[in-house]
C-alpha cells in the first residue's frame, strides 16, 4: 500500500478549520452501512459533507463512488484534481480535490479512507477525528463472505491485514456488532462533535 498527500500550491499550514472525520477499518465492518445511515441523517445539515470518493472500480448498490480507468485516475493525480490518493487491493483511491473548500468554510467531511493516509491526513489538516469501526473476526469473516465481490480479493489476507502505525490509532471506536442504526446514530454524534455515547 502507498499514499501520498496531495496539496494545493502555495498551500500554508493545515487546512481548517472544518473537521475532517475519516472513518477506518477492516473490510466487512460496515462502514458503508454505517456512512449510508448517517449521510441520511444528516441529509438537511449544509454543515456535514459526504465527498464521493473516487475509485478505479465500478460504483455499485454498496459503494455510490465516481469510477475512473487507471489511466484516467493517473490524469487525475498529474492534475492535481486529489487532496489524497492511495492504492489498495489492486485498486486506486482519491478524494477530491474540493474538500479542501469545506474544510476551510468550517464544514465537517466525511470519508471513508485506508487507515495508511491518516499520518498524512494529520498533518495537512487541522482538525482531524478519526472514527474507527470494527467488528467482530468472525462476523467480519461472514459479512465478507456474504458480499462475495470478487475484487475483494483473498478474504483471509484482507482479515490478517493491519497497520501498525501509532497516528492511525482511532479517536472513537465503533464495535459494529450490534443494530446497525444505533451505530450509526453513534457516529452522527461524532461527525456533529457530541461526543458518541447515548
Amino acid at each position: 500500500m502507498s499514499e501520498t498527500a496531495t496539496m494545493a500550491q502555495g498551500e500554508a499550514g493545515a487546512i481548517g478549520p472544518g473537521r475532517l472525520v475519516l472513518v477506518v477499518g477492516p473490510s466487512g465492518a460496515g462502514k458503508d452501512t454505517l456512512l449510508g445511515l448517517a449521510q441520511a441523517a444528516c441529509t438537511d445539515d449544509q454543515n456535514v459533507v459526504f465527498p464521493r470518493r473516487v475509485v478505479t472500480r465500478e460504483s455499485s448498490a454498496a459503494e455510490d463512488n465516481i469510477a475512473m480507468s487507471p489511466d484516467e485516475f493517473r490524469r487525475g493525480i498529474d492534475h492535481g484534481d486529489f487532496a489524497v490518493h492511495w492504492e489498495a487491493h489492486g485498486h486506486s483511491y482519491a478524494l477530491p480535490l474540493d474538500i479542501n473548500d469545506d474544510i476551510r468554510a468550517g464544514r465537517a467531511v466525511v470519508v471513508n479512507v485506508s487507515r495508511t493516509v491518516i499520518a498524512a491526513l494529520r498533518q495537512a489538516y487541522a482538525n482531524v477525528v478519526v472514527v474507527a469501526i470494527t467488528a467482530p473476526p468472525d462476523v467480519l469473516a461472514q459479512r465478507l463472505a456474504a458480499r462475495a465481490r470478487h475484487s475483494d480479493g483473498n478474504i483471509a489476507d484482507r482479515l490478517s491485514r493491519s497497520v501498525e502505525d501509532v497516528s492511525a490509532q482511532a479517536d472513537v471506536t465503533i464495535l459494529n456488532a450490534g443494530s446497525a442504526d444505533y451505530h450509526g446514530r453513534q457516529l452522527v454524534r461524532v461527525i456533529r462533535n457530541e461526543g458518541w455515547r447515548e
